[in-house]
């Protein structure tokens, strides 16, 4: 009797990395896409059979074929939903920043004025520089 490996053990709550996360989109896309491919031979398969409830049957294929690759766009481009906890760090992080902003005072900008006195001298000095 051979002995079975152990599964390794879970030892972190990190989230899985982003190749794995692709990896298993794309499979799901793949798969999705195939089965429309396979709608549509099975559509060409039954006009060529002429089975019963040939419209119906067309009917469901072209409703494979159509909604399909939406679906499969759609799942394939979403990432998996966050964990309770991943939630409510996010929260408190929220809550840090929206505490540490409120504690600060903002700032009066410092506004640079230039002052400039216009002098008129009287009319003799201007004479007696000439």
């Amino acid at each position: 009797m051979k002995k079975q490996p152990e599964r390794p053990v879970l030892i972190t709550d990190a989230a899985r990395s982003q190749d794995d996360q692709l990896r298993s989109r794309q499979i799901r896309y793949v798969t999705m896409m195939s089965v429309r491919a396979g709608c549509l031979i099975l559509g060409g398969v039954l006009i060529s059979a002429k089975v019963p409830l040939l419209p119906l049957w067309l009917a469901l294929c072209a409703l494979g074929m159509v909604l399909l690759p939406w679906m499969a766009v759609l799942i394939a481009n979403d990432r998996p939903p966050k964990t309770k906890a991943e939630r409510a760090a996010d929260q408190a992080a929220r809550e840090d920043t929206r505490r540490a902003l409120s504690q600060q005072a903002p700032a009066e900008p410092e506004y640079i004025t230039i002052d400039s006195e216009v002098v008129d001298e009287p009319a003799e000095a201007r004479r007696q520089g000439q």
